[in-house]
């Protein structure tokens, strides 16, 4: 074994004894630097033999220069290059060298060398990554001390600060105050039950009787009515309230408990899911009482309450833009009712604090099961939550469905439903009763015969019609571009009685409608229902074939169909997407155009929140609606830029109510009424009027500028409905059917073969808006698909269709309204035989295309050759 002299290292600082070991012959040959590392020399050892040896723990460092090595026996020993050319020698190397000298004393074991190399790497491998995470175990660790040290540090300075402070006089003085007062607040006592049910009977009664409240308005007399005081005692407001209550003594009628009921219910649903009463009840209180407030404003603005499908407008994000619409004089009665909530939150949270009961039902949700209280505790509060929901949602369900439990329960009480007329509905049912049976609208009731051998029939008998209707007609409706302008609210105002103007409102529009296809359109809303409207006029179909409780197809239908037809297809059919494109110059997820066009299959919606919007947003005077000059600018930049004729759908906002001082005094028109009128409905209809005025000029100008564009071109412009501002006209029952006739107009530009072409007031005196697009194609003497043929003929027939309540003829008309070319009404009892074949298909048409099989897609029905 190889032995080094210690005082040959005597600067290394630590050293591992050795024990003495003897010297049993050998050669010394010295080890010279400069020599070959093959070879090395004998070196002398004289006086280290009674010596004690020592080696060093880490890498020797020494000069190798008079070093000596000892071999023992009389083999040579070769030396290794390293220890010749460094003289830096560790005892894992001198190990390894005793194992190298080993080996070459014993040649029949070769294998061992390169084996032990291998042992050597790993050690000083092991040895480097034990050294590496020492170091990382003692930067941690003394990091953490640091970390320690300062949070120690922290939490003493706060300590410190918060004995400070309470041990400031006053401090203490509340702090004895509420050490006193615990004591009688561990007391205090848990509300009965009792007490309970007499705030949820009053609390729901009182919301039943605002709810009713905000259906009715004070009447208005003529001077020259007598009316006795008890009489406008009963017609008043609180009068009428008064009868609602009381008719389930006078009259065994009980509305209101029908409607106790549905909000009492409601209320339940909301004790039982939180199982808290008094978070319920601010619940209950305050999205009630919101909901009488909007209920309320709605009627006043559009003779509607709300219905399930307005809750679209704030899923869909308008809830600001309807905010917007209430009008000046509702904004105190809305501040009041935030007053009114903000006490209800107050004092439920109060009654929350003191009420030492906090859950309704007691359970235990930590420990549900640990004992036989906490396990029927827990099992009734969950089983109380869904049994009351479920009880809920069948009730609202069923209570529009004939013979189901709700329903025929409801029908014992009094209940006897007209949701045709949502309005009338809710002031004889109760707006909560009306809101609840609406929440499950079936579409459309199964016609009789209603099969698919049945359709494939009327496809045959249509396709017949259609081919014989063509024979005469050398025009295609897609060599036009066809414009469908709804105007909103526009309607001519001096049909009313009782009002005139100084100048005509729309002497323009007026001029034009004399001079081309025109007439007067039966609309089914009043004050509202624009969607309603523009829907009859892209499908074709009639809200008069709906059931009573399908009151706005745009968010009760369309969102749930697959593949809805638009007359807009004709076009898409031909030209693929760039077939049809729509502009409403307001936000696109009302009344869920965005989502509709896209299934209508529209390839642009153009609004002022569209990813392309629209590019004109000049408004008039005060008016935060986009100008009728804007957007019909909007309608010729895509005319300039389209690449083949299109249908363009294109709903205004202009004249969209409310009606305030947007414009400026000298332009304002003024009007004369009855002395009678209201100074806020004067004012209205003036300020109406001049928006009126306004679009007047706007769409002469519209049309000038289509006539110098050398495309055929055709308008479809139509009025939607009246604004809901003729209170006085309201009450009066022989101005009711006045208040569903707005105006129509179908005019071609100068480079349409149809230029000047004026239908036979026969044929366009009066009409509904699902026939438009068929009296626009027999206006432009265009081919017509078997769809339009059916609708043709019916329009023959029957030339309006819509659902109107009016006694106007005496009739009482209930769903449909009916004209005939000359005005008046007649009912379908009183149809002809062609009459009601021609209005029994177009019902099995509609269901098919809306609840039915959709038979027709697989025909060419819709198909324009």
């Amino acid at each position: 074994m190889p032995i080094f002299s210690p005082d040959r290292h005597a600067h290394v600082p630590s050293y591992v004894k050795l024990t003495k070991q003897p010297i049993a012959g050998g050669t010394y040959r010295p080890l010279a630097n400069d020599e070959d590392s093959n070879a090395c020399a004998p070196s002398a050892l004289s006086g280290h033999h009674g010596s004690k040896l020592y080696t060093q723990k880490s890498a020797i460092h020494a000069i190798s220069d008079n070093t000596s090595i000892f071999i023992s026996g009389a083999g040579t020993l070769p030396c290794l290059p390293e220890m010749a050319s460094s003289g830096s020698v560790s005892k894992a190397e001198i190990d390894n060298n005793e194992q190298i000298a080993s080996s070459e004393l014993q040649p029949h074991q070769p294998a061992e060398q390169p084996l032990n190399q291998v042992v050597s790497v790993c050690k000083r491998a092991a040895h480097t990554t034990a050294k590496t995470l020492s170091t990382a175990g003692h930067t941690a660790v003394k990091a953490t001390k640091v970390t320690g040290h300062a949070i120690h540090t922290a939490a003493t300075a706060v300590k410190n600060a918060w004995h400070t402070f309470i041990n400031f006089k006053a401090v203490q003085l509340i702090i004895k105050f509420f050490r006193k007062a615990y004591g009688p607040w561990k007391k205090r006592m848990r509300f009965s039950y009792a007490f309970y049910a007499i705030v949820f009977t009053l609390l729901t009664s009182a919301e039943v009787i605002f709810l009713q409240w905000g259906m009715y308005s004070e009447p208005t007399y003529d001077k020259g009515d007598e009316v006795d005081q008890t009489t406008k005692i009963l017609n008043s407001v609180a009068g009428q309230v008064t009868k609602f209550v009381s008719q389930m003594w006078l009259e065994q009628k009980s509305l209101f408990l029908v409607n106790f009921v549905g909000l009492g219910l409601i209320y339940l649903a909301l004790i039982f899911v939180t199982n808290r009463f008094w978070i319920a009840t601010l619940l209950f209180g305050t999205a009630i009482t919101a909901f009488g407030v909007a209920n309320s404003i709605k009627i006043q603005l559009r003779n509607e309450p709300i219905i399930p499908a307005d809750f679209t407008f704030i899923s869909g994000g308008d809830a600001g833009n309807i905010a917007s619409f209430i009008p000046d004089n509702s904004q105190q009665f809305v501040e009041n009712a935030v007053t009114v909530v903000i006490w209800i939150i107050a004092i439920c949270l109060l009654l929350f604090l003191l009420d030492r009961r906090k859950c309704f039902i007691y359970c235990s949700w930590r420990k549900p099961f640990a004992s036989a209280k906490n396990t029927v505790g827990t099992f009734s509060r969950a089983l109380a939550a869904v049994v009351s929901v479920v009880i809920l949602a069948s009730y609202a369900t069923n209570l529009g469905t004939g013979g189901s439990w709700s329903n025929m329960w409801a029908a014992k009480q009094g209940y006897t439903p007209t949701l045709f007329d949502a309005a009338e509905d809710a002031r004889n049912n109760g707006p909560a009763t009306t809101f609840l049976s609406l929440t499950k609208a079936p579409t459309m009731d199964k016609p009789e015969g209603y099969s698919k051998q049945k359709m494939q029939a009327i496809s045959k008998k249509y396709s017949k019609l259609a081919n014989s209707i063509n024979k005469s007609r050398t025009q295609q409706l897609t060599d036009s571009t066809a414009i469908m302008i709804l105007s909103e609210t526009f309607a001519d105002p001096t049909r009313l009685p009782d009002i005139t103007f100084d100048e005509d409102p729309i002497p323009n529009i007026r001029n034009i409608m004399g001079t081309t296809t025109s007439g007067t359109m039966l609309s089914p809303g009043y004050g509202g229902g624009t969607a309603n409207i523009e829907y009859q006029a892209l499908t074709g179909l009639s809200l008069a074939n709906f059931s009573d409780s399908m009151i706005v197809p745009y968010q009760q239908l369309v969102p749930t169909q697959s593949n809805p037809y638009s007359f807009n297809q004709i076009w898409t059919q031909k030209y693929g997407e760039s077939g049809s494109e729509a502009v409403h110059p307001y936000y696109q997820s009302m009344y869920l155009r965005n989502t509709n066009y896209k299934k209508f299959g529209f390839s642009h919606l153009y609004s002022l929140d569209s990813a392309t919007p629209v590019e004109h947003t000049e408004k008039i005077g005060e008016s935060p609606y986009v100008s009728d000059s804007s957007t019909y600018q909007d309608v010729l930049d895509l005319i300039k830029n389209q690449k083949n004729p299109e249908f363009l759908q294109v709903v205004t906002m202009q004249n969209h109510m409310p009606y305030s001082n947007y414009y400026e005094a000298e332009d304002v028109l003024q009007s004369s009424v009855t002395d009678d009128t209201p100074d806020d409905e004067h004012s209205a209809i003036n300020v109406f009027s001049t928006g009126l005025k306004y679009t007047d000029q706007a769409t002469l100008d519209f049309l000038s500028q289509l006539n110098q564009i050398n495309k055929p071109i055709t308008v479809i412009f139509y009025g939607d409905h009246l604004p809901g501002i003729y209170l006085k006209e309201e009450q009066n029952p022989d101005d009711s059917f006045l208040l569903h006739e707005t105006d129509y107009f179908i005019w071609s530009n100068d480079a349409s073969p149809s230029a000047n072409v004026k239908l036979d007031d026969s044929e366009a005196a009066f009409s509904s808006s699902n026939y438009f697009m068929s009296s626009a194609a027999e206006h432009m003497n265009a081919k017509i698909s078997p769809y339009l043929a059916l609708l043709t003929k019916l329009h023959e027939e029957i030339p309006a269709i819509s659902r109107v309540i009016s006694n106007r003829g005496g009739i009482g008309l209930g769903t449909a309204t009916y004209l005939q070319s000359d005005g008046t009404v007649t009912d379908s009892t009183s149809m002809s035989k062609t009459q009601k074949q021609l209005l029994a298909d177009y019902k099995l048409v509609q269901y098919d295309q809306t609840s039915g099989k959709n038979y027709l897609k697989e025909s060419d029905f819709m198909s324009v050759d």
